[in-house]
């Protein structure tokens, strides 16, 4: 298997994206960050002191989302059409489902996954005064879609 972002000498290298067609592009990504039952009753009850955990995390997604090829080296600058982050609480936890659309010749995983990501890490930043026992786990690509556009 042949490493895109590798030239034929083993260095970095930022994949040349010209020649591919604009297409509509969809990425669902997800994690999850366990808690304690407290915790994730304080969460429920909106009595973190930090405030609103769920409310907070969710921009954070969507603004990480948005700034994705500013944290990875090697991701390209697109144009997000839409970003959605949402919660469901678990029995031991928070799971994070993100999706992401654009239309451009790259896909939107990393931004989806970014978004997954710091959205965990603001779940923990706002409940760490609380809970010496989190993780965060379990971040994956649920599902890539591209779909040419009619023109």
């Amino acid at each position: 298997m042949k490493l895109t972002h590798l030239t034929a000498e083993g260095k970095a290298r930022m994949v040349d994206i010209t020649p591919k067609p604009v297409s509509r592009r969809e990425a669902r990504a997800q994690g999850k960050i366990k808690l304690r039952p407290e915790t994730l009753a304080l969460i429920k009850d909106n009595q973190i002191k930090k405030g609103d955990v769920l409310a907070v995390a969710r921009v954070a997604g969507i603004s990480a989302a948005k700034k994705a090829a500013e944290l990875i080296p090697l991701c390209h600058n697109i144009v997000l059409n839409q970003i959605g982050v949402d919660f469901e609480l678990e029995e031991d936890g928070v799971r994070i489902l993100t999706r992401v659309v654009c239309e451009g010749k790259t896909g939107a995983e990393m931004e989806a996954l970014t978004a997954v990501a710091v959205a965990a890490l603001t779940i923990y930043d706002m409940c760490k005064a609380v809970d010496k026992e989190m993780v965060i786990e379990e971040i994956f690509l649920q599902e890539k879609k591209k779909d040419e556009i009619q023109g």
